[in-house]
C-alpha cells in the first residue's frame, strides 16, 4: 500500500488501474492546456489571433487551398469578436480549472471528488452529444467516447475506493462514512 493506504502498488493494479491513471493524468494536462489556452485568450487580442493563424497556415494552404483544419482555422479565427473572445477565455479558465482540481483531488484519494468527477463529466458528454447531433465531427465523437470511457472507469475506481474505506472503517472501529 502507499502512504495513504488507500491505493495500492501498482504492481497489484488492473490493466484497468494503469488505463484509469493514464486517462486522469492526460484529462489533468488537458485542463492545464486549457488554462493556458484562456488565459492567451485574455492577453492576445482577435485580430493578433486572426493574424497568427494567417501565419501558421499559409504555407499549408499554398500547397493544398482546400486543407481542412487550416481553412477551419481560418474560418474560426476571422469570425473571432472581443465578446466570442471573452466568453471563450471565460470557458477554458473555467474548464480548465474545474478539470485541474478534480484531476489533482482524485489523485491525492479525495473521495468526494469521483462522484464531482463523473458528474462533470457527464454534463459535458451530454453537451458533446447535442453538438454532434448538430455539426457531426470525428473528433468530437471520439472526445465523447474518451469522455464515456473516463465515466466508467472513474465510477468503477469510485466503487472500489468507497469498498476499501468501508472495509478499513468496521477494522477500526471508525463509523462508515467518516
Amino acid at each position: 500500500m502507499n502512504r495513504a493506504g488507500d491505493r495500492p502498488e501498482l504492481s497489484t493494479t488492473t490493466w484497468l488501474d494503469r488505463i484509469f491513471w493514464a486517462v486522469l493524468v492526460l484529462k489533468g494536462l488537458d485542463g492545464v492546456l486549457e488554462l493556458v489556452g484562456g488565459i492567451l485568450l485574455l492577453a492576445v487580442s482577435p485580430e493578433r489571433i486572426s493574424a497568427i493563424a494567417r501565419i501558421l497556415t499559409q504555407h499549408e494552404l499554398s500547397e493544398d487551398p482546400n486543407d481542412l483544419i487550416a481553412t477551419n482555422l481560418l474560418r474560426l479565427t476571422n469570425g473571432l469578436g472581443a465578446s466570442a473572445t471573452l466568453f471563450g477565455a471565460a470557458y477554458l479558465l473555467l474548464h480548465g480549472l474545474v478539470k485541474v482540481v478534480l484531476v489533482w483531488a482524485v489523485l491525492r484519494d479525495r473521495l468526494w471528488a469521483y462522484p464531482w468527477m463523473i458528474g462533470f463529466l457527464v454534463v459535458f458528454v451530454g453537451y458533446q452529444a447535442y453538438q454532434l447531433v448538430l455539426d457531426f465531427s470525428w473528433w468530437l465523437l471520439l472526445l465523447t467516447v474518451f469522455d464515456i470511457v473516463m465515466v466508467v472507469l472513474t465510477w468503477r475506481e469510485y466503487g472500489i475506493h468507497r469498498a476499501r474505506r468501508r472495509g478499513q472503517n468496521s477494522f477500526s472501529g471508525t463509523p462508515p462514512g467518516t
